[in-house]
C-alpha cells in the first residue's frame, strides 16, 4: 500500500465523518446525506487505490491514527501519540489506547499461527509438542486480552462513549442514506461505519480455531432462534473493511485450521478446548461490555448539548453498533458459537 494514498484515504474519510456528523439532522427519515463533488469524487479514487470502502474504518481511528512520541523508541503505548480525536475527549482517547493494547498484545498470536500454517506435517511428534505449546501460549494471551478488554471499565465512560465518541464512526443507514455526489448511479458500497469488528487479529484467531460464525457446520448444541436471527455474515462482511493486505493474510490462513488436527489428537483436544474456553470467557467479557456501553446507554438520556431527550425521541434502534448490527443479539451470537467450537463439549 503506497503511503500517499494511505494518508489521503485516512484524511479524506476523517474530513467525510467530519462533515456528516456536523450537518443538522434531518427533518424526515429517509432524506439523503450528499457528500459534495470535490470530496466524493477524491475519497472514491483513493478508496479504489488501496482497495478499500470510501468510509471510516477500524484501521483508520486505531490502526493508522497515530505517531511516535519519540520516534528513537520503539512502538508502544506509551510512546504512541493518537492523531484525530473527533470528540476531542479523553474517553475517546482511551478506547484507541486500549484498542492499540488489544492489536499489539495479540501479535504474539500472529507468530503462533504461522509457526502452526508452516509445519511440514503437523501430525508428527515434534510438531505435535510445538502445537500443545502454542495452544497452552494461546490460552495466557486471550486471557490478557480479556483483562484489556475489561479494563475500559476504569477509562473509558460509557455515557461519553454513547452519545460524545459513537456518533462520529456512524455509517450511512435506512435513516439517513449517503449519496457520493458524481458517482455512477448504479455504484454501490459498503458504508456501515468503523466498528472493532473490523479488527484482523481476532478474526485471524477465529479461523485459526475454525469458530463457525456462518452456521456453515453441524455442531453442537444447536444454534437457538436468537443465533439465527443474529447476522451470520457479519464477520465476512467487516473483512471488507480491512487493509486489503489485511484481507489477504486472513485468506492465506483458512487454508489450514488446528482443530481438525486437535480432534485428530487425543493429546491435543484439551489444550485445544481450554485454548477455545479462554476466547469463549472473553466473548462472555465483551457480552458485559456491550450491555453496559451500548445497550444500557441507548436507555439513558444524551447530552444537554446534543438537544436533550426530546432531540433523540424518534430514533429508533440505538442499541446497535457502530456497523449498524443489534449488539446483545450478535454479541451472544459469536459467544455460543465459540461455545460450539470445542470438541468435548465441556467448555461452558
Amino acid at each position: 500500500m503506497f503511503p500517499k494514498y494511505l494518508a489521503l484515504s485516512c484524511s479524506g474519510r476523517c474530513i467525510q465523518h467530519y462533515y456528516i456528523h456536523s450537518l443538522p439532522p434531518p427533518q424526515q427519515r429517509g432524506t439523503p446525506v450528499v457528500i459534495p463533488g470535490p470530496l466524493s469524487s477524491a475519497l472514491r479514487e483513493v478508496s479504489r487505490k488501496i482497495d478499500m470502502p470510501p468510509i471510516l474504518t477500524f484501521a483508520d481511528i486505531v490502526l493508522w491514527n497515530w505517531e511516535l512520541v519519540n520516534p528513537e523508541l520503539p512502538v508502544s503505548l506509551n510512546n504512541m501519540r493518537f492523531l484525530t480525536l473527533f470528540s476531542g475527549t479523553e474517553t475517546e482517547r482511551n478506547f484507541y489506547i486500549l484498542s492499540a493494547a488489544a492489536e499489539l498484545r495479540g501479535a504474539e498470536m500472529l507468530r503462533i499461527f504461522e509457526r502452526f500454517m508452516n509445519l511440514s506435517c503437523p501430525n508428527e511428534r515434534s510438531a505435535i509438542a510445538t502445537i500443545q505449546r502454542d495452544l497452552d501460549r494461546l490460552v495466557v494471551i486471550v486471557n490478557e486480552l480479556s483483562d484489556i478488554l475489561q479494563g475500559a471499565r476504569e477509562t473509558i465512560d460509557p455515557h461519553s462513549f454513547y452519545w460524545t465518541v459513537r456518533p462520529w464512526w456512524k455509517g450511512s443507514d435506512d435513516a439517513a442514506p449517503w449519496i457520493f455526489e458524481g458517482a455512477p448511479a448504479n455504484a454501490t458500497f459498503d458504508l456501515e461505519g468503523a466498528s472493532a469488528g473490523q479488527s484482523s487479529v481476532m478474526h485471524a484467531l477465529d479461523i485459526f480455531l475454525d469458530v463457525d460464525h456462518a452456521l456453515k457446520r453441524d455442531r453442537l448444541p444447536a444454534p437457538s432462534p436468537e443465533n439465527r436471527r443474529a447476522d451470520t455474515g457479519f464477520m465476512e462482511k467487516m473483512r471488507r473493511y480491512m487493509p486489503a493486505e489485511h484481507r489477504a493474510y486472513l485468506t492465506q490462513l483458512m487454508r489450514r485450521s488446528v482443530r481438525p488436527v486437535a480432534d485428530g489428537t487425543p493429546s491435543l483436544v484439551d489444550h485445544y478446548d481450554a485454548a477455545v474456553d479462554a476466547l469463549k470467557r472473553f466473548r462472555d467479557g465483551h457480552i458485559r461490555i456491550g450491555t453496559l456501553y451500548i445497550i444500557s446507554q441507548a436507555r439513558s438520556s444524551p447530552p444537554a448539548s446534543m438537544g436533550g431527550p426530546e432531540a433523540f425521541k424518534q430514533q429508533v434502534g440505538r442499541s446497535r453498533g457502530t456497523g449498524g448490527n443489534p449488539v446483545g443479539i450478535l454479541l451472544k451470537a459469536g459467544r455460543d458459537a465459540t461455545l460450539r467450537t470445542a470438541i468435548n463439549k465441556r467448555v461452558v
